[in-house]
């Protein structure tokens, strides 16, 4: 069986005064306070909000 990949998002900012979509993106990655961490599938779909929210996250191995 192949395990599969995940990848590791850090939340490094606040998403106060940014747009709704854009906080409706952290709460789809499981994250909601700085410095949070959350290990999700690497999916197209993970990395579009991960995209969207790119300058308030960081991606970890």
């Amino acid at each position: 069986m192949t395990e599969a990949k995940t990848i590791t998002v850090v939340q490094t900012r606040s998403p106060i005064g940014r747009p709704a979509d854009q906080r409706q993106a952290l709460v789809g990655l499981k994250l909601n306070k700085i410095g949070r961490k959350a290990v999700l599938k690497d999916t197209p779909s993970v990395r579009g909000m991960i995209e969207k929210v790119a300058h308030l996250v960081r991606v970890e191995a």
